[in-house]
């Protein structure tokens, strides 16, 4: 399990999609099976820049703050401003990067534990994004369709998909490919294990970790681009609260929060067994507090399971 850490999730997610499925037979209909592809794609997309971070030994509590102030840029220069579409999807990657430098300085620089400094940027954010708003929604009917692409659907053996699910899906491999083929991939994984050594190895610790929250600033630009399309809006309070879920994501996809173990595709995994879970139970019937409660139970379990991985490789 510690050399394939994606393993544990893979095998809860077959099983919790055997469990639903004989529980409620609109389970497997391919209009439920299209909503919870949907429904993962942003979380999905946060999950990916969480990981980074996390494999790091960091974690940052800003993802879904950065992710709603850039979409809200992104439509608020198109839309109020008369901007071209490109320019405002532009202006949104460059507010997400800046977050992210600005979360990558204050680890880096001064020296300040990553919890502390996104819990601190969350705040930030959010307001500023209410600023910058007014608090007003800007509807997906006044946008030029380029913004709400992501939001278009293609049927796939009669499930229904988004462009935004097959953005997600793309930017799992590439970052997967980059993680397991490229120097900078092994970097974040020897940063994560131990820094000192990577440091002694010739590894310049601090330029990587920027360079890790430069890309997940990136990577959140581009949730926000799939969120515009999800739910056909920019709204200053969507997404607020998807922080937890990604680091759920993280976590349950077998990524250990003390950095250094875990892959990108059992963060996908991870993200699907949210999705599942929360779909499942809402088809059970189950209130809103108990599918918070099972995904709670979820992450300390995982958390378990890393420990006692940890304990049996040393």
């Amino acid at each position: 399990m510690h050399r394939y850490p994606a393993i544990s999730p893979a095998v809860v997610l077959v099983i919790a999609i055997i469990v639903f499925g004989m529980l409620n037979e609109r389970f497997l209909n391919p209009a439920n099976l299209s909503l919870i592809t949907q429904q993962v794609a942003v979380v999905g997309t946060l999950a990916i820049a969480q990981t980074l971070i996390i494999l790091t030994a960091g974690i940052d509590l800003s993802v879904g703050a950065v992710m709603v102030l850039s979409s809200m840029v992104i439509a608020q220069f198109t839309v109020q401003n008369g901007l071209p579409p490109i320019m405002g999807l532009i202006a949104g990657l460059v507010v997400a990067l800046a977050a992210g430098a600005l979360n990558g300085f204050l680890v880096t620089r001064l020296r300040l534990p990553p919890f502390i400094v996104t819990l601190g940027t969350l705040n930030v954010f959010v307001a500023l994004t209410l600023l910058y708003s007014n608090g007003a929604t800007v509807r997906g009917g006044d946008m030029p369709d380029l913004l709400t692409w992501t939001g278009t659907t293609f049927s796939v053996g009669g499930v229904n998909f988004t462009m935004g699910v097959l953005l997600m899906l793309v930017l799992y491999v590439v970052i997967a490919f980059i993680l397991s083929q490229t120097a900078w991939g092994r970097h974040v994984y020897a940063v994560g294990d131990d820094k000192e050594a990577a440091r002694l190895a010739g590894i310049s610790v601090s330029r990587v970790l920027m360079s890790v929250y430069l890309a997940a600033g990136a990577i959140l630009a581009i949730g926000a681009w799939i969120q515009i399309g999800r739910s056909n809006a920019a709204s200053p309070n969507a997404g607020t609260d998807l922080n937890l879920d990604s680091i759920t994501a993280v976590v349950i996809g077998g990524t250990s929060l003390f950095g250094g173990r875990g892959t990108i595709w059992g963060t996908l995994l991870g993200a699907l067994i949210v999705g599942v879970f929360r779909n499942g139970l809402s088809l059970a019937g189950l209130d809103v507090l108990w599918q918070t409660f099972a995904v709670g139970v979820l992450i300390v379990l995982a958390v378990s399971v890393d420990q006692w991985i940890r304990k049996v490789r040393k």
